[in-house]
């Protein structure tokens, strides 16, 4: 008698002659098959019409196929990068990603994260900074054995708990940049305070400044909260002094934005009386006049990685494809910088 019914994975594993692991696999675009088992399991899913149930899976593994971001970062240009990394990363996986902006300053963040990580019953979550700065979230994560991946400007964690840039290294090079140009009254305008992004970036920009020699006074640095009007303000303060700085090293693109604004409105024009340096290259960067320098941030990258930590070995075997945990960030250089005019 002919079976009825829809197809199942063991359906596909008998006449692929290979295990139910191996079509799982195949699902989940794990990289341990050989091209010609995978384009055999292929072409069994496509004449059987078999669909994977994510359901009874879920079941199985007691959690769901979805992957949290958690947030809480006040730029939507970086969320938005994020979220097409991760995308990138679960493409044609039986994952989905769910978002979930949280507030760090609350004194019930961490009961209502918990909260919400249970009730969903994710397989695992990426922590974006300042979130993932936190060691408590990382502890619950952890507790109630939730997979995550922590995201940062430095390292946070063990390797396969993390993905990190070298935020401090790529900003001393920029500003080494503006030195080269033989710029000498440099401005910082910093980012927000208890971001380790922040302080990564200040302190890259005090070493650059250290190491040639150049005094930082503190009226030289203005903080901003990583979007543009705090750019703006934060450039008046320091266009205020007498004598200005001849360049400004903005911590963040959208602020380096506010930053040629409020040159503008003075009547200075960049490159020539004022250079920018910005952090992200976000579209805003090249789309801008002048085209901004800027050091490019690899987080849709990171992103991606760290959403492939997160469903590595789902069968429960360990995955000896290492995603990367470190990336580098790199100088861009347009047209904001040029020497200071006599």
């Amino acid at each position: 008698m002919r079976k009825t019914g829809q197809p199942t994975i063991n359906d596909v594993a008998r006449i692929a002659g290979v295990s139910k692991k191996t079509v799982s696999r195949v699902i989940n675009r794990s990289p341990l098959l050989n091209d010609e088992t995978r384009k055999r399991v292929e072409e069994v899913i496509g004449g059987l019409g078999y669909i994977p149930n994510p359901q009874a899976r879920a079941l199985a593994l007691r959690r769901n196929f979805l992957i949290g971001l958690v947030h809480g970062n006040p730029n939507a240009q970086t969320v938005m990068n994020v979220q097409q990394g991760m995308l990138e990363g679960l493409q044609d996986t039986e994952f989905e990603m769910v978002v979930r902006p949280v507030d760090r300053g609350s004194p019930t963040m961490l009961d209502g994260l918990r909260h919400f990580l249970e009730r969903q019953r994710l397989f695992g979550v990426l922590l974006m900074p300042p979130i993932s700065e936190n060691d408590a979230v990382a502890k619950l994560c952890d507790d109630i054995g939730c997979r995550y991946v922590r995201m940062g400007s430095a390292a946070l964690d063990k390797p396969d708990h993390m993905v990190a840039s070298n935020d401090r290294e790529a900003v001393r090079e920029a500003t080494q940049y503006l030195i080269a140009q033989g710029h000498r009254r440099i401005g910082l305008i910093a980012g927000p305070h208890g971001f380790r992004s922040a302080l990564e970036r200040r302190m890259g920009f005090e070493e650059a400044l250290g190491d040639a020699g150049i005094a930082l006074p503190r009226s030289m640095i203005a903080e901003g909260n990583y979007r543009f009007e705090s750019g703006l303000a934060a450039a008046d303060r320091l266009l205020d002094l007498v004598p200005r700085p001849t360049a400004i090293f903005s911590s963040n693109d959208e602020m380096a934005a506010g930053v040629i604004h409020a040159a503008c409105q003075r009547g200075l024009s960049v490159p020539r009386d004022l250079s920018v340096i910005g952090f992200d290259d976000t579209p805003i960067a090249a789309h801008m006049w002048p085209p901004l320098t800027t050091v490019r941030w690899p987080i849709a990258s990171m992103a991606r990685s760290a959403a492939l930590k997160l469903i590595a070995g789902i069968d429960g075997e360990a995955d000896p494809v290492e995603e990367p945990s470190l990336f580098l960030s790199t100088l861009i250089r347009r047209a904001s910088v040029a020497p200071p005019s006599a």
